[in-house]
């Protein structure tokens, strides 16, 4: 059966709280709304890739921002420190490894519980 994106996006409403929409072997098909600044983190055992659906977000790294549009993608590598950052809402697919928190080894009130309610 095909998985409605936008339906999935539709759904919920609160930022930078990703939500489970599918599973590809031992990997985690995520949405995600986002908006404002996140928290700088990292991810130490796994790269993080990040699909723009809607919106534009801005991935702030040490070395450098990567901008995504619609449509555009970009990988952050492993043991890289990443902070995404939006103006305004931006919908996001995220694709992990199951088990994936979304601050990685920073922690904080940004740390999303688990939520498979869209699987």
């Amino acid at each position: 059966m095909p998985i409605d994106l936008a339906e999935k996006l539709s759904s919920f409403s609160e930022h930078w709280s990703p939500k489970v929409v599918a599973r590809l072997n031992d990997y985690e098909i995520k949405v995600v709304k986002v908006k404002g600044e996140f928290v700088w983190h990292t991810h130490d055992d796994t790269d993080e890739l990040f699909l723009v659906i809607d919106g534009e977000l801005t991935i702030q790294m040490r070395d450098g921002d990567v901008t995504l549009r619609p449509g555009q993608m970009f990988v952050v590598p492993r043991g890289v420190e990443h902070c995404p950052i939006a103006d305004g809402e931006v919908q996001v697919v995220l694709i992990e490894p199951v088990g994936v928190v979304n601050t990685g080894s920073a922690g904080g009130s940004l740390t999303a519980a688990y939520d498979d309610s869209l699987a």
